[in-house]
């Protein structure tokens, strides 16, 4: 079977790593007479414009049986936030396509969870000698009082690391640190300024026919494998093999307590405190009350009151 190999790259990823990992599979291409072609994005949201214009024009559902034609093959190349992008625009196009991914962010947490190799090479050398789709688990959400809904190939998090995500985003030092790729200074900053400001806030959770209250929810994440924010292990009893949502909620406690969690946590043993709560699910429905910022893939889903159900759907990966 012959391919034709749709890179689309997200040349700021990981302030600045999917250009010179672009490069070197362009060279790597060259070098080894692939067929490709080659799209970078411009702007914000251009991998949205990009896909669609492919999904319509270039790309093709798998089909396992031989063709004479090369099979268009669809590569992302950048960070958790890009890959979250081209998926949600082709599922709110309604296609399916087989997607290959080599990750190039800062935090490639989707790549841990799915066991993939965050070398470039590695990962292009597991593209090429795969030969037909596999299915994965991601999520999918629906927000009823800000109609919002789309998918999410790592965690929801509403809470602590929304409001990281929100700062960081909006830090007016964050794309001056990355032109020198010390953005994680930036986030740094930002998690000790949240860790100091965030309040607790009630939750009411709904999941396997039973409604559980927590008054002083701190950090409230859905997710499908172990890891967020760039390799923490949130939950560690969970596998993207698994067709169930892990929900995992921290409760606020004082300072010097949140210190002792992370300090359990770096030694995978946070889940043995009390103020450590976890749910394995397949339906998840969470009602916040009191305005709070929320998260998908590290991209901002605003600010609010929520009434958010999770569950779990199907893409197709070439890995």
């Amino acid at each position: 079977m012959t391919f034709h190999y749709y890179l689309l790259v997200n040349p700021a990823a990981g302030g600045g790593n999917g250009k010179r990992i672009s490069e070197q599979l362009v060279s790597l291409m060259n070098k080894h007479n692939y067929l490709f072609t080659t799209y970078l994005t411009q702007y914000p949201n251009h991998e949205l414009e990009i896909v669609a214009d492919l999904a319509i024009n270039s790309l093709r559902p798998f089909e396992s049986e031989d063709s004479n034609e090369p099979f268009p093959l669809l590569i992302v190349v950048g960070g958790d936030g890009t890959l979250h992008q081209v998926i949600n625009q082709l599922k709110m196009m309604a296609i399916e396509l087989p997607i290959a991914y080599i990750p190039a962010g800062s935090g490639n947490d989707f790549a841990r969870g799915i066991g993939l190799s965050r070398d470039a090479e590695q990962a292009f050398q597991r593209i090429i000698q795969t030969t037909q789709p596999r299915e994965i688990n991601i999520l999918t959400y629906e927000e009823a009082i800000q109609e919002q809904m789309g998918i999410s190939v790592n965690n929801v998090g509403i809470g602590l690391d929304a409001a990281i995500v929100h700062r960081t985003n909006h830090s007016i030092t964050k794309e001056n640190l990355n032109k020198y790729n010390l953005g994680s200074l930036s986030y740094i900053a930002s998690v000790l300024h949240v860790l100091f400001k965030q309040k607790g806030f009630p939750i009411l959770v709904e999941a396997n026919g039973q409604t559980y209250q927590y008054d002083k929810a701190f950090l409230c994440t859905i997710t499908n494998h172990p890891y967020f924010g760039g390799g923490v292990p949130i939950a560690p009893m969970a596998a993207i093999e698994k067709a169930t949502l892990d929900f995992v909620v921290i409760e606020r406690i004082p300072l010097y307590k949140i210190f002792w969690l992370i300090f359990l946590l770096f030694r995978k043993k946070h889940h043995l405190s009390k103020y450590y709560h976890h749910l394995s699910c397949t339906k998840l429905r969470i009602v916040s009350p009191t305005p709070q910022f929320s998260q998908a893939d590290g991209e901002e889903l605003g600010k609010g009151p929520y009434d958010i159900s999770l569950t779990l759907t199907q893409q197709l990966f070439w890995a």
